[in-house]
């Protein structure tokens, strides 16, 4: 029968050093929390082998760097977070070939990289390195330096880490796990079905062009335009034409949360941050990690919530609420807002150099009433997704219905028309027709008058659209609306609240009629 190495090495401690051992190892193993496991880890090795610092690195969800994940010692608190390339240094040669190594004096070594050095303002003399090995496959490495009781490690100090390595790899691999299901698990809360950028209109096609040019890259886009337009669909287009795809796709309402919950839900909090805060708890910038972070309403922010979010853009690192643990992410942050954020800049509401940095590639997504040609596509695709929602195969709409809500200018925007649509498709039991739209839209209807005789409808009627194509006709209806307005307002001495009462419309929507076919009063 073969020899457990596990023994050899065993035999080859004393008793007090096996039992400082076997109880830090218990102590790793006990917590499944990753920064937790992390931390006692190298508070453990240090304190085992007695020395002046230990650090544990991993490897990248992307497997090309290691990540410093906790470390003791001076200047220890800049190292977490630091990302190294997965073959350069001593922890990378170990990584490489799975074996231990003792270095005595690192000045001689090639390998070793004084960088971390000078970011820990130490002088790393000697130091033990080995890998955390899971299911035969290295997944970090654990490093300690320069012994405190002695002038260099020994040989039985390398088997002493070696073993420590073996009994701590599968609790940081299963704390690893838990965090990577909890994460997802979170995500889920913002999970939707893949997007859809619905429409054809040139307005609609310009902001698909751009978003098409940025998706490939890691730049911030900021995504404006009036409530409604559907900025979080152009967001998730976005992330779903880049390589994050299949990376989370994580969202938060800057206005929903006041700046303290805000900062706790962005970069997440420890243990005792706060009143309520009875357990550490991720942040948004951590469940979103390696994927898209997008921030609605990003003009509600705080001043001190945005110095937070600069400081990520800027550095890619932030610190959890109450912690004082540097962590690094790689995030794509798409933000969006209905605001004017240069003048809310001029105005000391929100920071310039924020506002600049969101700015780098900015999507005007146009209002509804600019891409009224969409509206039948957009009702389409709205029917197609609440069918399933009433549990009857398909809903049908007729072709006037069609043509008033074409018509209409939509001051809500895209979210006013699913509204309308949805309650439209509850009312017509399947078929929607004129008399299960609200009346504004309904009284558009303005060339519904006669057009032989110019007689608008009644007002406060309801108005009836012919029921043709909603293109088949198009044209000829314009220039007979066209001709009702001016004919009214011309009538009524150009008085809008008169003219709009005669019309049996509003004013506002007898404003947009005028701006639409640019009518103007002879003595303009």
């Amino acid at each position: 029968m073969p020899n457990d190495p596990l023994t050899e090495s065993a035999t080859t401690l004393d008793r007090k050093t096996l039992l400082a051992l076997v109880e830090a190892s218990h102590a790793v193993n006990r917590s499944l929390a990753l920064a937790e496991v992390f931390e006692l880890l190298v508070r453990s090795a240090a304190n085992v082998l007695h020395a002046q610092g230990a650090s544990v690195l991993t490897l990248s969800d992307a497997g090309d760097e290691l990540v410093f994940q906790a470390a003791v010692g001076p200047g220890s608190r800049g190292l977490v977070g630091t990302r190294i390339g997965h073959d350069q240094g001593i922890a990378g040669q170990v990584l490489k070939t799975g074996r231990a190594a003792r270095i005595d004096d690192t000045a001689l070594n090639r390998n070793f990289l004084p960088d971390v050095d000078r970011k820990t303002r130490t002088r790393t003399q000697s130091l033990l390195a080995a890998p955390l090995v899971y299911d035969g496959k290295a997944i970090g490495v654990v490093e300690v330096i320069n012994p405190t009781k002695k002038k260099q490690f020994t040989d039985r100090d390398l088997e002493l880490l070696k073993l420590f390595a073996n009994l701590t790899a599968s609790a940081a691999r299963n704390a690893q796990r838990v965090d990577r299901l909890t994460r997802e698990n979170l995500s889920l809360r913002d999970a939707a079905p893949p997007p859809t950028v619905v429409g054809n209109a040139p307005a609609t096609r310009a902001a698909l062009r751009l978003a098409r040019k940025v998706a490939p890259t890691r730049t911030s886009v900021l995504l404006t335009g009036q409530t409604g337009t559907g900025k979080e669909v152009m967001a998730r287009a976005v992330h779903s034409l880049s390589p994050r795809r299949d990376n989370p796709f994580v969202a938060v309402n800057c206005a929903a949360l006041t700046e303290t919950l805000l900062e706790s839900e962005l970069f997440g909090h420890e243990k005792g941050a706060f009143t309520g805060a009875t357990e550490q708890r991720p942040g948004r910038f951590e469940l979103a990690e390696a994927g898209t972070l997008f921030l609605d309403e990003i003009g509600e922010m705080g001043l001190s919530s945005q110095s937070r979010l600069l400081r990520v853009l800027q550095e890619r690192e932030f610190t959890r609420v109450g912690g004082t643990q540097t962590l690094r992410c790689d995030v794509r942050v798409i933000a969006a807002t209905n605001r004017d954020l240069k003048a809310e800049s001029a105005l000391g509401r929100f920071r310039e150099d924020l506002f600049y940095r969101l700015n780098v590639f900015p999507i005007e997504l146009p209002p509804l009433a600019d891409r009224l040609e969409d509206v039948p596509a957009l009702v389409t695709h709205f029917l197609e997704q609440l069918a399933p929602e009433l549990g009857i195969d398909s809903i049908a709409i007729t072709e006037d219905a069609l043509a008033a809500m074409s018509d209409y200018p939509w001051p809500g925007n895209i979210r006013e028309l699913r509204n309308v649509t949805e309650r439209a498709a509850l009312l017509g039991d399947g078929r929607i027709g004129l008399g299960d739209l609200p009346r504004e839209i309904t009284s558009e209807s303005l060339s519904a008058g006669d057009p032989t005789t110019g007689e608008p409808p009644a007002p406060n009627s309801v108005a009836t659209a012919p029921s043709t194509p909603v293109g088949a006709t198009g044209s000829r209806l314009a220039n007979q609306e066209r001709e009702l307005v001016h004919r009214t307002l011309t009538q009524t001495g150009w008085n809008q609240t008169a003219a709009a009462r005669k019309l049996g419309v509003t004013r506002d929507v007898l404003r947009y009629r005028v701006k639409k076919y640019d009518l103007k009063r002879p003595d303009w």
